[in-house]
């Protein structure tokens, strides 16, 4: 497989992971897009919980505890994806009120990896806490 092919299938994967970010389905997008041994990686000063992870269920719950954390979203945005072979990259700017930890401001880049399957296989996520 060549560079333009990966990066091809890479643009359909991290075109389809923004549109359901967007929308607000997360979980679809995991169920549909994500390898079955996905790895995802967090900061290290990251409070909420394994600094790495690997499987999609624990992947679902990891987004299910942050969202049940959220008393209320008060805006969000994903930027276009940016391709690179079969890597991915994109922006999420967040105003989130937390159940416990009051209103924030949130960037974040989340780094992403595709496999020749056109699976997400590992995700790892940079921001200041």
């Amino acid at each position: 497989m060549n560079v333009p092919e990966v990066s091809s299938r890479t643009q359909e994967v991290a075109n389809r992971l923004v549109e359901l970010c967007r929308e607000g389905r997360n979980v679809e997008a995991i169920d549909e897009l994500y390898h079955d041994n996905v790895v995802s990686c967090e900061m290290d000063n990251w409070p909420g919980g394994p600094k790495q992870i690997e499987g999609i269920k624990q992947v679902v719950e990891k987004n299910e505890q942050w969202m049940d954390s959220v008393a209320e979203m008060h805006s969000g945005k994903i930027s276009d994806p940016v391709v690179a072979g079969n890597h991915f990259t994109i922006k999420m700017d967040y105003d989130v009120t937390f159940k416990e930890q009051g209103r924030r401001k949130m960037e974040e880049l989340g780094v992403y990896q595709v496999d020749q399957s056109g699976k997400i296989v590992k995700e790892q996520f940079f921001y200041d806490v």
